[in-house]
């Protein structure tokens, strides 16, 4: 008789990881390199990041639902109370929070506010801190710093990375997948985001948007996607409205005869065939709408609750 080792195969895991950080901190960045793909809207220009986006990792048997929240400021607006009411939603549904600091900022008073709410809102859940951007700094400077962080906060595990650039990114999301709760998968498992495809590309265009304009582009600007037909010959027709609070922010997207806003089109376009893997007809059309700071139907579009305002 021969003796047979039965090894138990290894349990699914799935659950939430909630990034919470500093506008400007580099969550979507991460959530981009964890994902392995491009989910969320990533530009220099702080509060890019509006609403809750969920991209979706598979890490051996488990699967990490990934939160991009707005970064964490401090209110001064509607639009702006929505998205940090947004951000400390994506804490209360987490099974793991990881907290992004940049190494050169270090500790600021917004990541005191931060450490402050977590203290009373995470209870037994694992907290991580993720140190980022730390081609920036020196080594004593990063060991300071974890040593600052760590007496200020219980964190779980600490991490040295660059979203950027994949430093230390495998070692945070192998951690992840061991920490998650043992059940079955959220999601099918080729599927990466769970944000509907019409969001998804109103994202890009105002990535565009926010890329070609910098400095000039209005924060009071909104992207919705108003129609979506999928063609016989494969291809994408998509019509999206820019939304503008003033007639002066019209001209600046517009640009000189139209020269803007056919940049933006012609790569936000190319960024969605990509992205779709077939071709897109895009059409953009900008529209001056005061008050739509005040409307309940654009933070919906946002998904973002109005009366979070």
């Amino acid at each position: 008789m021969t003796d047979v080792t039965i090894t138990p195969e290894t349990p699914q895991r799935a659950g939430f990881v909630a990034l919470i950080g500093e506008p400007n901190a580099g969550k979507s960045t991460l959530l981009n390199r964890m994902v392995g793909a491009k989910v969320s809207i990533v530009t220099h220009k702080v509060q890019t990041t509006r609403t809750r986006i969920r991209g979706i990792a598979m890490e051996g048997d488990a699967q990490i639902v990934f939160v991009d929240t707005p970064g964490i400021f401090r209110p001064r607006r509607r639009l702006d109370r929505s998205m940090v009411a947004a951000a400390w939603g994506g804490v209360s549904d987490a099974d793991i929070i990881v907290l992004l600091i940049e190494a050169h900022r270090g500790m600021t008073d917004g990541v005191q506010t931060i450490l402050t709410q977590l203290r009373d809102s995470v209870g037994d859940r694992p907290v991580a801190l993720a140190i980022n951007k730390i081609d920036r700094v020196k080594a004593e400077h990063l060991l300071a710093l974890s040593k600052q962080m760590n007496e200020a906060f219980p964190f779980t595990r600490t991490f040295m990375i660059s979203a950027e650039k994949g430093y230390g990114t495998d070692d945070l999301r192998g951690w992840l997948a061991s920490e998650l709760p043992v059940g079955p998968w959220l999601y099918p498992e080729d599927q990466i985001a769970d944000l509907p495809m019409r969001m998804i590309a109103a994202e890009i265009t105002r990535e565009k948007l926010t890329l070609r304009l910098h400095e000039e582009l209005p924060y009071q600007l909104t992207v919705e996607t108003e129609a979506w037909e999928d063609r016989k010959d494969g291809s994408a027709k998509i019509d999206q409205i820019i939304y503008v609070a003033r007639e002066g922010h019209k001209g600046i997207v517009l640009g000189h005869k139209g020269e803007a806003i056919r940049a933006v089109g012609k790569a936000a376009r190319e960024e969605l065939s990509e992205f779709l893997g077939r071709p897109v007809h895009l059409f953009l059309t900008v529209k001056v709408r005061e008050k739509w700071l005040d409307e309940a139907e654009r933070f919906r579009e946002m998904g973002l609750d109005f009366n979070d305002g």
